[in-house]
């Protein structure tokens, strides 16, 4: 079957934009192609920082043709409905029409179209343009008279159609004066001549020779393994960066790999700094000698030409460049370690954090009286977490890291160690930042573990406070981020620790009588609506972390609906136990007998305009099953909040699994609803008593399945 190829070939795309550009122009001719009749055995894109490619394999040589039935209106109908009947359905009289009979609509005209199909050039012809004129790229530009809007300006087209064996035809389509051909260009430099193309093998072979590798995985794979092997034979080792290889892979259509070096002097740099510096700066690979663990005085760089002096000016200009960086870091770092960290605190007094919440002298302020708060909680020396509190931040205010903003928090560390700070403090400056996202690790230092949380719940608070929350998919303060950081925290660490605590101790600046006015109770506490709200939404981002490690978000919200939930390691093991429950037999017959009570609770509540709540009245027990439940929701309810207590919820839910027979036995012994009015409603009462059982676990009613 013809396969397709088309290429378009422009100036340089930017690096950023050539793995979605691909993506998308494989999606929208194939998609194009699909709906149209035109199924195909494959396709795949290509990307070069000139060129934008597609192979479709498989494709057939035409449409097949489609026969369509278009009903008309009934024999014998105005002449007006005829007449749009016979120019709907491409017909000159009705004589080209049938007519069917329905037993109930009676006699109507039915017009048969039969359309043939078109060639797949034709086709090809007609949806390429759109595309084009129509793609989806971040930016784009209009240049000379034209009105195309491309990434960069758009110089030919390649479109070929044929079977392998046969010599392809050209689809000829145009696009702003650019007619599609066969004929492309290789390399700027070293090829620059113009060359006709077939198919895909064809157009791949003679970009080869025309020093153009079209696969973008096949020049990530070069320049790997070529940088890999100029490392090792110099006795070093290859930092694999994959966001970098990425990057220079959208810069090179033939990959040379090269080595440049710097002077020593400059390794008294943090290794980060020189490699951030360089990575930024020259988009180069670092290298590490493995007989120290640091970083060499030698780099990678990727060439987009065989140059014929081996390189050599290319090498020299990339290592005068960087020369001049590290020159420029070294100054910042040895600035930044002359002037110290405390020198820095005044500045942040002039720094707003919000205009509703505050400078970052102020916030810092907040944070440190919440790391104090916390330290006991997380078994942190207070004083060594308000130290890490009131530094943690000062490294924002740094030479290098205003340079190399990626670089926070890490800075901290070093310009800590370089001061003799304590070493809890010094980690806590880098680690009080993490977890960054759900691959990050989470801190364990106690002390970095208070300043972290400190950090994450008092922009929490503060957001919440000022009504600032994330909405749909719009988070542009990361607070989704936040409480998810804290929920790792908290549980990868096994921490203690009630949220609603800190929750008001960061909330103090607001707590006051006007607050009191807009507040509920919250178990043992008397909270603000807002710091109620900002629970539930870390139930919801529980719920999201918890999903990922497999629990059920239903028995999560079974658990938070209790007031007072605000224990995070608690509720994680509330949840675990529930779910082991719910697996076993008796759970799940429980929590059948549990729906049953609550759906006749609920029935005859409504119709009876009431609630009935417990506790029921013993002398009108009178059903030996009745008497029998009664007896077993006291023992239960005993043992339950005794096991909840003790946090044994294991052994809470073996008490609850004890309900079952005398449930089951009651539903099959004893009519609720009773003649006697008087029975009903304590049948009815001992009904809301299983469901007070339960709530001493979890709110069953939350419960699916």
């Amino acid at each position: 079957m013809p396969d397709l190829l088309l290429e378009l070939f422009s100036e340089e795309i930017p690096a950023r934009m050539q793995a979605q550009a691909a993506d998308a122009l494989k999606k929208l001719v194939t998609d194009a192609l699909v709906e149209r009749g035109l199924l195909y055995e494959g396709a795949k894109a290509f990307v070069t920082p000139r060129r934008l490619a597609l192979a479709v394999h498989g494709l057939p040589g035409r449409q097949a043709d489609q026969r369509e039935e278009k009903k008309g209106p009934r024999v014998g109908a105005p002449e007006q409905a005829v007449a749009g009947f016979l120019k709907a359905a491409g017909l000159a009289s009705l004589d080209q029409a049938t007519i069917q009979s329905d037993p109930k609509k009676g006699d109507f005209y039915v017009a048969v179209v039969e359309k043939p199909g078109r060639a797949t050039t034709e086709v090809v012809a007609e949806i390429v343009p759109d595309i084009i004129r129509k793609f989806p790229w971040p930016k784009s530009m209009r240049w000379g008279s034209g009105t195309l809007r491309w990434v960069r300006p758009l110089h030919s087209i390649v479109a070929t159609f044929g079977a392998e064996g046969d010599e392809p035809e050209v689809v000829h389509f145009s696009v702003d004066g650019i007619e599609a051909s066969n004929v492309t260009r290789g390399h700027r430099f070293m090829a620059p001549e113009p060359f006709t193309v077939k198919r895909l093998d064809d157009w791949m072979a003679k970009l080869e020779a025309a020093k153009v590798v079209a696969d973008r995985d096949r020049r990530k794979e070069i320049i790997l393994n070529d940088a890999k092997d100029l490392a090792l034979a110099a006795g070093l080792e290859l930092v694999e960066d994959e966001g970098l290889l990425d990057e220079v892979c959208g810069l090179v259509e033939w990959p040379v790999v090269l080595m440049g070096s710097f002077e020593a002097r400059f390794l008294d740099i943090p290794d980060e700094v020189i490699r951030a510096t360089i990575r930024a700066n020259q988009k180069c690979f670092v290298l590490k000698d493995p007989k120290t663990g640091r970083l060499a005085n030698r780099f990678i760089l990727i060439s987009n030409l065989v140059a014929s002096d081996g390189g050599k000016a290319i090498v020299a200009g990339n290592e005068r460049v960087i020369r001049a960086r590290l020159s420029d870091a070294k100054f910042f770092w040895d600035t930044d370690r002359l002037n110290g960290l405390a020198s820095r605190m005044p500045k942040f007094q002039s720094i707003t954090f919000h205009e509703k919440l505050g400078s970052q002298a102020e916030r810092i302020e907040r944070i440190v009286r919440l790391a104090k708060e916390l330290a006991p909680k997380v078994g942190a020396p207070v004083a060594l977490a308000e130290e890490a509190a009131l530094v943690a931040k000062t490294d924002l205010l740094t030479e290098v890291v205003g340079e190399f903003p990626e670089l926070q928090g890490l800075m901290g560390r070093y310009y800590a160690q370089g001061e003799n700070l304590p070493a809890e403090v010094a980690a806590a400056c880098e680690e009080h930042y993490k977890p960054q996202g759900p691959n990050d690790r989470v801190p364990t230092a106690p002390v970095s573990v208070a300043v972290a949380l400190a950090d994450k719940i008092d922009t929490l608070v503060g957001f919440w406070a000022i009504d600032e929350k994330p909405t749909g998919s719009k988070d542009p303060y990361a607070l989704r981020r936040a409480a998810l950081g804290v929920i790792r925290i908290v549980l990868e660490n096994g921490l203690r620790l009630r949220l609603s605590q800190p929750f008001l101790v960061s909330d103090a600046r607001e707590w006051g009588e006007a607050r009191l006015v807009h507040s509920r109770p919250f178990g043992d506490l008397h909270l603000p609506i807002h710091l109620i709200d900002l629970l539930a939404f870390f139930a919801d981002r529980l719920k999201v972390y918890l999903r990922d490690r497999g629990a059920r978000h239903d028995l999560v919200d079974a658990v938070f609906a209790l007031e007072g939930q605000d224990d995070l390691l608690l509720v994680v093991r509330r949840v675990e136990a529930l779910a082991a429950f719910l697996a076993t037999e008796d759970g799940r017959n429980l929590l059948a007998g549990y729906r049953r009570a609550v759906n006749i609770l609920r029935i005859e509540e409504k119709k009876d305009g009431r609630a009935f709540a417990g506790p029921t009245v013993a002398a009108l027990l009178k059903e030996p099953a009745e008497e029998h439940l009664a007896a077993a929701i006291d023992d239960v309810k005993a043992r339950v909040s005794k096991a909840v207590a003790a946090e044994d919820f294991e052994a809470a839910m073996t008490a609850l699994s004890d309900l079952r027979q005398p449930v089951d036995a009651f539903f099959d012994a004893v009519t609720v609803n009773d003649a006697d009015p008087a029975l009903r409603e304590n049948r009815l009462k001992l009904l809301d008593e299983i469901r007070a059982a339960t709530r001493g676990i979890a709110d069953f009613d939350r419960i699916e399945g």
